[in-house]
């Protein structure tokens, strides 16, 4: 059967949700979402806005990744030549069995599918690259992004005067000091340890937008950002943080 996508971007929740948004998820016949466990709370959020907007959520047992061969940098970068890197070649390999999942579910019940993103469907998330897999009929609206709210929080620019902002992930924060990058957004996993940049100033966030939300700021060697993360997970059940690095 036929079926046409929207990508769907609704930030931390239902409160996140943009008119347009609401708009696109109203008009899904159903949605699909990956579980990675019979009580996953991540899902749990998904139901709970597909609940409101009385919209159908598919539930679909999200596939193993390799993480045996990603769990280090020396992992990631342990190919040689132009190809992929172990890393990439997981990550794709996991996209990969996720839309072979999904194709099962749309081609027996085509309609209009949702896919409902944590945060901006552009920035450090990767369903529009599977559904790329899916089908050409698609469209993306956006969300509210985790830089997004972590500036609204701590009521800050992101950059300053005139300078660039450099967004990255924690594995790859290393990499980003090393060239050279002052002003860093991180993002994706948990804190990586930061005590060379103990005299860097941060402005943190976990689960923001949810219950268990915290926000830190200050040095890096005046916080405890393990025990955030830990007040955040026992409230929600999950952890997602966010946080800007600026060099003094």
């Amino acid at each position: 059967m036929t079926a046409s996508i929207r990508v769907i971007g609704f930030g931390m929740g239902p409160q996140h949700l943009t008119p347009e948004a609401s708009a696109a998820l109203s008009s899904c016949d159903y949605v699909i979402a990956a579980a990675k466990s019979d009580d996953d709370p991540l899902l749990g959020v998904r139901r709970a806005i597909c609940e409101q907007y009385g919209v159908e959520l598919v539930a679909v047992p999200d596939p193993e990744r390799d993480r045996v061969s990603t769990s280090s940098t020396t992992g990631e970068r342990s190919t040689t030549g132009d190809g992929p890197t172990r890393y990439d070649r997981a990550v794709l390999d996991w996209h990969d069995a996720r839309a072979a999942a999904y194709r099962t579910v749309i081609e027996s019940r085509g309609g209009t599918v949702g896919f409902l993103v944590w945060g901006d469907p552009a920035l450090y998330d990767s369903t529009i690259r599977v559904v790329r897999r899916l089908s050409e009929d698609y469209d993306v609206v956006p969300g509210i992004s985790a830089p997004q709210l972590l500036a609204a929080r701590h009521r800050i620019v992101l950059h300053e005067v005139g300078r660039p902002v450099h967004i990255t992930t924690a594995r790859r924060l290393p990499e980003a000091v090393a060239a050279g990058e002052t002003n860093i957004v991180v993002m994706l996993g948990s804190t990586p340890a930061l005590g060379d940049l103990a005299a860097w100033q941060i402005w943190y966030g976990a689960n923001l937008g949810a219950p268990g939300e915290q926000l830190l700021a200050g040095r890096v060697a005046d916080l405890d950002l393990d025990a955030a993360r830990e007040r955040a997970r026992a409230i929600d059940g999950w952890v997602m943080d966010v946080y800007l690095l600026r060099r003094p």
